[in-house]
């Protein structure tokens, strides 16, 4: 009885070590982020990921960050390598944890990275895709704020694309940021991203 005692408090010992070393470095990666040194949290988010195998948001982060800075990309090259090694981070999210509505909106995210960066060449092959995913993550989680926001924005781009009303999404946007206002994320490291460009977006939506 003694032995399984002590064996029992090692392992809890291991475990409150293992999740100490897993917030320190989240910790760290989201202020190089917030420090604007999204390569160096990029990397940090990776070196998280390869110690913590069962856990899918050190994945999602760095593939966000390398997605956000496709956004603008003007070099091919550079924005092809951004974003194949976002994808493949994506790829070990979703081998973690599959079906997860932030994941999809994530790989949204990506797709309309390269519709932004060539609309004539990517959007036939894409928007189907970008479509879908919205789709299934709003079945999926439909009080998300970030998959009402995300798809609100996506339809008011398509619509601003081929010259129609953008009016009609902008309920959609009130109720993500509605529900912005109540979203609790389920630790301080889940995704809780999307507020404030939510807000951004309605007030030039109202004008």
């Amino acid at each position: 009885m003694k032995h399984l005692i002590i064996i029992a408090s090692l392992l809890i010992s291991g475990l409150i070590h293992s999740q100490t070393n897993y917030e320190k470095g989240m910790q760290k990666a989201f202020k190089l982020w917030g420090s604007n040194n999204p390569t160096e949290a990029s990397n940090m988010f990776e070196r998280i990921a390869k110690a913590e195998s069962d856990n899918w948001l050190p994945s999602y982060y760095a593939a966000q960050i390398n997605i956000i800075g496709s956004f603008g990309e003007k070099d091919e090259k550079k924005l092809t390598a951004q974003l194949k090694k976002a994808q493949d981070l994506i790829n070990d999210a979703t081998a973690i944890s599959k079906n997860n509505p932030e994941i999809l909106v994530l790989q949204a995210l990506l797709h309309t990275a390269w519709v932004a960066f060539d609309g004539a060449t990517y959007g036939v092959t894409l928007t189907g895709k970008v479509v879908e995913l919205y789709t299934k993550a709003a079945q999926m989680a439909p009080e998300n704020p970030r998959v009402v926001y995300c798809k609100a924005e996506w339809d008011m781009g398509s619509a601003r694309y081929f010259g129609q009303d953008t009016t009609p999404f902008c309920k959609d946007l009130k109720r993500a940021t509605e529900l912005f206002a109540n979203f609790k994320p389920e630790t301080p490291f889940h995704p809780n991203w999307g507020k404030e460009r939510a807000i951004q977006v309605l007030e030039s939506c109202e004008k």
